[in-house]
């Protein structure tokens, strides 16, 4: 009886101390599973449990605790890294300090003048915008037949506004302040070989009519065109005096001359030789020869056409 006893006992410290050395390995689904370890390969682990039967777990299953624990084994290490999951870095929380930064000082406010007067550039703007307007004043004077001294000087001192102001009054019809003024139907220029002032009257068509005077009641009216009343460029003479740029002139015409008034001097043409954009090229009597004259539209004051004897 003492040697079935001490065998029973001797039986059952061997099942309890096996049963302690087994170990417990957890699973992804939550259960666990015991035994001892067999062998490692590419796929799992072969444990030996408690009841003397073998099972095979692959790696997946195993939770990261299991993993982690196997790995401790230096021969299942190499199978088990590939399944081990690497914890994120943890973030240093660290203090931002911002720093003061240099900014550019805005220079001080001021008007605008003051701001182009202050740079170079800006100064020379101002010069191309002055000298512009003087220009301006210039070419305003002559389209709306006023005083170029007045309408520039006035521009010198009143820039923009100067020009502006005499763009927005009326083209002058009057005649310039030299030549002698008559009363508003009818007004007296100077014609030369004439014994006196031809009168001469405004049409409806805006042309003035000069009579022949001194008798010679044959030639035909004289035509008067005033700067302000028509615009002097190539498109006019080439429609109202187109028979005077042929050397050969028609019968009707080859008598008949224009007389070209400038501030400088009057020309009396025979023919027009060459018109360019801005300028008429006029063939003169100069002495016993012929001399081409350049004249600018901007220069033409008044052209008349008249027979050459009246």
């Amino acid at each position: 009886m003492r040697k079935l006893f001490w065998t029973i006992l001797s039986l059952g410290l061997c099942g309890w101390l096996t049963a302690a050395r087994a170990d417990t390995y957890q699973l992804t689904d939550g259960t666990s599973v015991s035994g001892d370890i067999v062998m490692f390969n590419d796929s799992g682990v072969t444990l030996r449990t408690l009841t003397d039967s073998y099972t095979n777990v692959v790696w997946p299953k195993l939770s990261q605790a299991s993993l982690k624990q196997l790995a401790q084994n230096p021969k299942a290490r190499s199978f088990i890294e590939p399944f081990i999951e690497t914890p994120p870095p943890q973030l240093k929380n660290e203090k931002i300090e911002v720093h003061d930064v240099s900014r550019l000082e805005l220079p001080p406010q001021e008007s605008l003048f003051a701001a182009l007067l202050s740079s170079s550039v800006g100064f020379v703007a101002l010069l191309l915008i002055y000298a512009a307007n003087i220009y301006a004043a210039y070419e305003i004077a002559i389209v709306r037949a006023r005083p170029i001294g007045l309408v520039m000087g006035l521009a010198a001192v009143l820039p923009i506004v100067g020009p502006i102001i005499f763009l927005s009054l009326p083209i002058r019809t009057e005649a310039p302040a030299d030549e002698t003024q008559a009363p508003a139907e009818a007004q007296t220029f100077a014609v030369p070989g004439a014994a006196a002032p031809v009168a001469e009257s405004l049409t409806a068509s805006g042309v003035l009519a000069a009579p022949a005077a001194g008798g010679k009641a044959g030639h035909p009216e004289a035509q008067v065109f005033q700067r302000g009343q028509f615009m002097f460029n190539r498109r006019f003479f080439e429609t109202k005096f187109s028979g005077f740029f042929s050397v050969v002139r028609r019968p009707a015409e080859k008598d008949l001359v224009l007389v070209i008034k400038t501030g400088r001097a009057q020309l009396i043409a025979q023919r027009i030789t060459r018109i360019a954009a801005n300028e008429a090229y006029f063939e003169v009597a100069q002495g016993s020869g012929r001399q081409e004259v350049m004249v600018p539209f901007a220069d033409i004051q008044e052209i008349q056409l008249k027979h050459k004897d009246a």
